[in-house]
């Protein structure tokens, strides 16, 4: 499934889930967002962050936040060229403080209620009780240290396999869309696609 990475996304939810939690370590916002990616992707035809999800021990760990986090942290070979630590540091090590709030205007509405709700779901969980809730069949289908597929995140989140296949067959002809599409524009974005093809022939 061609899914693309959105650093501006990325961030606007690291920020956004940062300052709505009381506990802020990362373990605690990788799979808040985790959770909200996949719920996002079965509702709109396509995730939050677009990041890539490594199967780690502890659970799927969003790899492109995970670097942001550690250039920030100083612990990268990559300098904060982007002005990262002006939006949040790292304190002890693993946990998250931020300087600023999410910007309003790089979330859409769609993706504020999965992100409130998945806060209000998961938030109060302890380390132990959300890291078995992401050892889902998603991670437990992939080795560790390797990359979740998107396909399983979908079948994960309750697509059957006529749905996960649109999306891997809009997908191979462009990336998945960069707004908010309901299951029925999306099947209708598909199946223009099709057509134009066949009319080319």
């Amino acid at each position: 499934m061609n899914v693309q990475f959105d650093r501006v996304k990325t961030l606007n939810a690291l920020l956004y889930v940062a300052n709505r939690v009381q506990r802020r370590d990362f373990h605690k916002i990788f799979k808040i967002i985790y959770f909200a990616d996949r719920q996002h992707l079965a509702d709109w035809g396509r995730p939050i962050t677009g990041d890539t999800y490594i199967a780690m021990e502890a659970g799927p760990v969003p790899s492109r936040l995970y670097d942001m986090m550690k250039i920030v942290r100083g612990d990268s070979y990559l300098p904060d060229s982007e002005g990262l630590g002006q939006y949040f540091q790292v304190e002890n090590w693993m946990y998250i403080a931020p300087l600023k709030d999410a910007d309003p205007n790089k979330l859409t509405p769609n993706e504020h209620e999965i992100l409130d709700a998945t806060i209000a779901k998961y938030s109060s969980l302890s380390y132990d009780e959300i890291k078995e809730k992401s050892h889902d069949i998603a991670w437990r289908s992939t080795a560790r240290d390797f990359s979740i597929s998107w396909e399983n995140i979908a079948r994960e989140a309750g697509l059957d396999e006529v749905e996960v296949a649109c999306l891997n067959e809009y997908s191979t002809l462009r990336p998945l869309p960069e707004r908010d599409m309901t299951p029925d524009e999306l099947y209708c974005a598909i199946e223009k696609e099709i057509n134009q093809i066949y009319a080319q022939d």
